[in-house]
């Protein structure tokens, strides 16, 4: 079992907290937070060791787990990778893409293996069909939020949009080609509704809408490839993938079939691939326990966690 601490005790901090203390594959040393009284209640209610200082946590222990306010990612990590420990880092992975390349630079350096949370990654709907998204040409997300003052000190394209972007660069073997979007400030100094499109150099084009104000919540997205078309709803982790094949034969009285301009006839195959519940962030946090144990790459890489912030970035400058 690793030896893992946790740093930063706030909402998702907690939920990390309970899970690494679950988890077969890692020993909770402890945790530190700078917000004392948060902090100590924390201990208290859950009988967590709370350390009283950063230095002290990262010197006892193997894995750092950073879930802090973004501005402090850098700090955090620079310190338990200059000790020789491995780093979960939540997203984004730090506040700018020159930090987040020194961390890079830091890891390889001093040899250590570093993950950024992007846990729609492990998002069982996704997972059930990620296998199968291997040239999309045309992607369509959404992913609406009702307003929570949580997160509003950071631009809608970081706090949300940054899943998809992610998500979208882990399934498009190109690169990026160009960026536009626009977004629009209602009620936060950032924008809170953002629209964004990425195409790549194979043709690719992605289309993303964010929004934090929305009246009802959707987490979804939409990939079309050659013969096929693939959805996924992460929030409801729902699946749906559409087929077009050669016509058999003898078809199905039932078939759906289609017939373009040239004569060409097509038939239509739905499929929902099982979705096997799962908790996303334990698997997120196990998969890196797996990496070092194994000395392979992480899932989501501190390479790949830098290039969606990249993307994210030339977004928000569009604006």
């Amino acid at each position: 079992m690793l030896k893992a601490g946790v740093l930063g005790a706030g909402h998702l901090g907690k939920i990390h907290l309970r899970l690494l203390q679950q988890s077969e594959k890692y020993e909770l040393v402890g945790f530190y937070d700078p917000f004392t009284e948060n902090a100590q209640k924390v201990a208290d209610e859950f009988g967590y060791k709370l350390f009283d200082s950063v230095e002290a946590l990262i010197d006892a222990v193997e894995v750092v787990d950073i879930v802090t306010p973004t501005l402090s990612h850098f700090d955090c990590a620079k310190q338990a990778i200059e000790k020789g420990k491995h780093i979960f880092i939540e997203k984004p992975i730090t506040n700018t893409v020159l930090e987040a390349e020194a961390i890079r630079t830091l890891a390889s350096q001093h040899h250590v293996r570093g993950q950024v949370g992007h846990v729609e990654r492990f998002n069982p709907a996704f997972m059930a069909v990620k296998d199968l998204i291997d040239t999309p040409m045309f992607i369509e997300t959404h992913r609406l939020a009702e307003f929570n003052p949580r997160g509003t000190d950071v631009p809608v394209v970081l706090d949300l949009m940054i899943h998809d972007i992610d998500i979208i660069l882990s399934v498009v073997n190109s690169k990026v080609k160009s960026v536009h979007a626009s977004g629009v400030s209602v009620i936060s100094e950032t924008p809170d509704i953002a629209n964004a499109r990425i195409e790549f150099e194979n043709g690719c084009v992605a289309n993303l809408t964010a929004s934090r104000i929305s009246m009802k919540n959707m987490r979804k997205s939409r990939f079309f490839q050659r013969d096929a078309y693939i959805s996924v709803n992460f929030l409801e982790k729902k699946s749906e993938v559409v087929r077009m094949k050669d016509v058999p034969e003898k078809p199905d009285e039932f078939a759906m079939i289609l017939q373009n301009a040239e004569g060409v006839k097509k038939q239509i195959y739905y499929d929902n691939p099982e979705v096997v519940a799962n908790n996303a962030i334990l698997d997120e946090l196990e998969s890196f326990a797996d990496a070092i144990h194994n000395n392979t790459t992480p899932i989501v890489s501190l390479r790949q966690g830098t290039e969606a912030l990249r993307v994210a970035h030339q977004i928000i400058d569009c604006f």
